[in-house]
């Protein structure tokens, strides 16, 4: 079965500033940094953050669900701010899933304002409706909406 779930975050910050870091690998550490109780760990396999990068992701201990996995980054289109993540190795494999993206895309709406697309894409095989739920945005939410603040707290301290 095929799947996917999608969430949007109105930002008001610049695009440009928003892909300086989800087009990085900033993205991860400061997940890390400002939601540890949602990233407890980031470490890079191999690459600098560009396409064929991998990353090694861990989830805090007694954190129900995978508690890690290696994702690549497959895409980084940097004229149209998207960013594509493929899970290659770990839990979310092991629970059943035999496909599990990431994708981010930075849509600019004005000169200060933007909208933050999460979207996760999935497949698993049919008779595993359970994995229908495994699948979420959550994490993806709490990010975009901590590294607005972010991104709005730097532009403050700087002005």
């Amino acid at each position: 079965m095929k799947g996917s779930k999608c969430h949007e975050h109105e930002a008001d910050v610049p695009a440009a500033e928003l892909w300086k870091i989800y087009g990085t690998l900033r993205f991860v550490e400061l997940v890390h940094e400002l939601l540890p109780q949602v990233l407890h760990k980031v470490d890079v396999v191999k690459g600098d953050g560009t396409v064929g990068t991998v990353i090694q992701v861990t989830f805090p201990p007694g954190n129900p669900g995978p508690q890690s996995y290696k994702e690549l980054f497959a895409k980084i289109d940097n004229e149209n701010r998207v960013k594509e993540a493929a899970v290659i190795e770990g839990d979310i494999l092991a629970m059943g899933f035999t496909k599990y993206v990431t994708r981010f895309e930075i849509v600019e709406k004005g000169p200060s304002s933007s909208l933050i697309r999460s979207t996760v894409e999935y497949e698993f095989d049919d008779g595993r409706d359970e994995l229908e739920a495994a699948a979420s945005t959550a994490p993806l939410e709490a990010a975009a909406e901590i590294i607005t603040k972010y991104i709005k707290e730097q532009t403050a301290t700087a002005n």
